[in-house]
């Protein structure tokens, strides 16, 4: 059986496996050694992340422990509680404790498996403003730059608690110029340039862990037990 590596997270983690997703990326990336399962869900936080947890992984004696799995929550969490996607607001302190939650969950479940935190992204506010889930009556985004980064920085805060790997995507893709546009089509998603800078980050901080394409070995059928006829075979039929 090959090893896996899951990705968990909301609707960012859902797309990525769309054209040109960070994840679909990470699949081709380690297809030769690597199976990477989509574990995203549109809309959540991670209190609701807690509440599915236990039925959305395998059961611990069914399989090996996975190699890594990544956690990309907080993009909803941060909705803010008095605009149109309050539903989705999670308070910071209870945001945090959430994640400690999971990643407690997580290492009980595989204990030398790699957790990895990754922040939520910036926020355009003008894109929100443009592509608007829900119109706010009060004519203001549902999400701010501001309060992402408020989210991003207690992600980064537990994943320093709990020693363990986080991208801060919040931080990082602000270094680009015109990130606004270029990195975010709806001031949230991302475009084909903010999955590329995801899963570079992610490749990285993966080879930080001494996981990488090159070093893994290949899952590869010896050609000695392949008969030669068998692709003829499959012409005839």
């Amino acid at each position: 059986m090959r090893p896996k590596i899951y990705l968990f997270g909301d609707s960012i983690t859902e797309e990525s496996f769309g054209d040109s997703g960070w994840g679909a990326s990470l699949a081709h990336h380690f297809s030769r050694s690597v199976d990477v399962m989509l574990r995203g869900y549109s809309g959540y936080n991670t209190r609701w992340a807690l509440k599915v947890i236990h039925r959305v992984f395998p059961a611990v004696e069914s399989e090996e422990p996975p190699l890594a799995v990544t956690v990309f929550f907080g993009a909803n969490d941060a909705s803010l509680p008095d605009r149109s996607s309050s539903f989705q607001h999670v308070p910071l302190d209870e945001y945090k404790q959430n994640l400690r939650s999971i990643v407690f969950i997580l290492k009980s479940r595989w204990p030398t498996t790699s957790i990895l935190l990754i922040t939520p992204p910036p926020i355009d506010e003008d894109g929100r403003l443009r592509y608007p889930f829900i119109e706010d009556p009060t004519g203001l985004p549902e999400r701010t730059n501001e309060a992402a980064g408020a989210y991003a920085k207690a992600c980064s805060a537990v994943a320093s608690e709990c020693g363990i790997p986080v991208i801060d995507l919040w931080s990082k893709m602000q270094k680009f110029p015109g990130w606004q546009k270029s990195c975010l089509s709806d001031g949230l998603h991302l475009t084909r340039t903010g999955n590329r800078i995801v899963f570079d980050e992610v490749v990285e901080a993966l080879r930080g862990q001494g996981l990488s394409a090159e070093k893994l070995p290949v899952d590869l059928p010896l050609l000695a037990e392949i008969d030669p006829l068998d692709s003829l075979k499959a012409f005839d039929n």
